[in-house]
């Protein structure tokens, strides 16, 4: 295949992609700042850390549930210091038969004395300022459109993941005249701001995209692995990379556990037995927990928790899986070291998420996105304006052809 052949490519994926990649890549560069800007936006469910002594994860959700009687609690997150978020599912109206209309399925609580904060329907722009970071969190990972929309994100995250390499190979230089490769190529890293209009723009695309490759194929791939796991992400992986069998793998049972055998007390107790004896047997500490939550549809408790095998500034992926009747150790899933696959995914997931590094990475995460944009707005900037020049062409050729003493007149 021709250079011409890459070039095409290259341009009308880039025309496909650039909406998508303006709006996530915006979003993304908001989304690094989402901590603060929740306490900006929602200050009544996320308030100033104060320092306590914390309720254990079964208080808050035997306190939550009292609150909210028509629900059964499905989680409690303690991952954002200053509020805890408990989580539901509608219990079954005895009347009607069906399951209560709530007008909200997380209420927030103070994580010392448990007193009700707020409560929301994540995501629901109508219910004002607490929605607006939910919703931009939407609009980043499926434009708002649900599972259709996290299809679309992935379909385009693959073909931006292949023009990744499609874009690097159009920077290198198709001959070079005796001069040394590298004496050639050292032009597309360079901007020429002196030039035209049109040359600073071409210079930015692609020394813009040069600067940046490693990034934005990190971004590109971890896109994938977040909208198109199981189709995409997964099949190529496993060729390679060790994987532990996921917990949604696992066989679902026949109907809901409603009512386990385990309450959250108990459950709490079992969850912190199991994991110190992991923690002794693989040699980790517990730095603080993050998240506990029920799923109904294997029977299965998690309890999820920071521990020193991770690595991230927030949250944590060290999670014990348990049977919510027996209390039977089901799976331990370890940050790193105990799987390749795991250990990279998470670190793919990490950086996506500007949840390393502190400060200074989530910075620079923010103003990956602004550059995102930029390389779109080139790019499309090119195409018109190359249009645009062969539009001007294609006219001028069929005017001389209309009136050949034009050009001698």
């Amino acid at each position: 295949m021709t250079r011409h052949f890459w070039v095409l490519l290259h341009r009308y994926a880039g025309l496909a992609m650039a909406g998508f990649l303006i709006l996530v890549g915006l979003t993304g560069s908001v989304l690094a700042f989402l901590p603060e800007l929740n306490r900006l936006t929602a200050p009544q469910l996320f308030p100033a850390v104060r320092p306590c002594l914390s309720l254990t994860q079964a208080t808050l959700a035997l306190r939550a549930g009292e609150l909210v009687p028509q629900a059964r609690v499905s989680g409690v997150y303690v991952g954002e210091p200053g509020s805890v978020s408990v989580y539901f599912k509608p219990r079954v109206d005895p009347e009607t038969g069906k399951s209560f209309r709530l007008d909200f399925d997380s209420v927030f609580l103070d994580p010392c004395t448990g007193k009700e904060l707020g409560r929301r329907r994540w995501g629901d722009l109508s219910q004002g300022w607490v929605n607006v970071m939910p919703f931009i969190y939407r609009l980043h990972v499926n434009v708002a459109w649900g599972q259709f929309g996290m299809w679309l994100l992935g379909v385009v995250a693959l073909v931006w993941t292949l023009d990744c390499f499609v874009g690097l190979y159009l920077t290198l230089p198709a001959h070079w005249h005796g001069r040394t490769f590298a004496a050639w190529w050292r032009h597309a890293w360079l901007v020429r701001w002196r030039a035209s209009a049109f040359r600073v723009n071409f210079d930015l695309h692609r020394a813009g995209g040069l600067w940046l490759w490693v990034a934005l194929l990190v971004f590109a791939w971890s896109s994938v692995f977040m909208s198109l796991h199981d189709q995409v992400y997964a099949p190529v992986t496993r060729a390679f990379l060790d994987y532990p069998l996921r917990p949604a793998e696992r066989a679902t049972l026949p109907a809901p556990l409603d009512e386990p055998l385990l309450d959250w007390p108990n459950a709490q107790q079992v969850a912190d037995q199991l994991l110190a004896t992991q923690a002794r047997a693989h040699g980790f500490t517990v730095v603080r927990p993050v998240n506990f939550f029920i799923n109904r549809m294997t029977g299965n408790y998690h309890y999820v928790v920071h521990s020193s095998l991770d690595f991230q500034d927030k949250r944590g992926r060290t999670v014990v899986v348990f049977d919510a009747n027996s209390g039977e150790l089901r799976q331990l899933l370890l940050p790193t070291g105990q799987h390749s696959g795991t250990t990279i995914t998470n670190w793919l997931q990490s950086l996506h998420e500007a949840n390393v590094f502190g400060m200074p990475y989530r910075i620079f995460v923010g103003v990956l996105g602004v550059a995102m944009t930029l390389l779109s707005v080139t790019g499309v900037y090119i195409w018109w304006k190359k249009r645009r020049g062969r539009l001007l062409a294609h006219h001028r050729r069929n005017q001389s052809a209309d009136n050949p003493g034009a050009l001698t007149g």
